[in-house]
């Protein structure tokens, strides 16, 4: 496997070894000893599964007082995935990084604790699958608007199909703070 760092301190890329002949392919999508010799060393706790139809954007989410790391893939089709540094105090805070995931590359993105997380869709329909490091917890969910001027992120599509929920999101400024 090897890990590809982002322009965001301890946000990664992960490309796992993929294994492909007539028959199709093996990888490993999950290895303890290797990801935590890569940096990601916390404990799996819940694993998710979303299908989502082009132009969806889900996001920007995360959890404040029980945060949770995602390690997220796209196991169909093909998503942008988005973190976003909400770390207070931290030297890019406010800053966000963005890749493509899919299901042929088999690439994944390691969110850590301390970022938000979003993604779109670009193909006609995408899943996802992503581990978590602690437990949804609806009440503790906190989210900011995934057009935020002042996070600026370059999403690749127009008119995004957004929930209620996710439109209603505030800007980053009224949801955590620097220091």
């Amino acid at each position: 496997m090897r890990v590809v760092p982002t322009e965001l301190p301890d946000v990664l890329i992960v490309e796992p070894v993929v294994h492909r002949d007539a028959r199709g392919f093996f990888l490993e999508t999950y290895h303890a000893e290797r990801f935590a010799k890569a940096g990601i060393a916390d404990p799996f706790v819940q694993d998710n599964h979303s299908r989502s139809e082009k132009g969806v954007l889900r996001g920007l989410h995360a959890q404040k007082r029980r945060p949770q790391g995602k390690l997220v893939r796209a196991i169909q089709g093909e998503i942008f995935d988005v973190a976003v540094d909400v770390r207070p105090g931290s030297p890019t805070f406010g800053r966000w990084t963005g890749v493509t995931l899919d299901a042929e590359s088999c690439r994944q993105l390691w969110v850590p604790v301390g970022f938000l997380h979003g993604f779109c869709v670009m193909s006609e329909w995408a899943e996802i699958e992503y581990k978590c490091t602690a437990l949804y917890d609806r009440e503790d969910e906190i989210g900011v608007a995934w057009n935020d001027p002042d996070i600026g992120i370059v999403w690749p599509i127009t008119n995004p199909i957004i929930s209620p929920k996710d439109a209603a999101l505030p800007r980053l400024n009224a949801v955590v703070t620097r220091a």
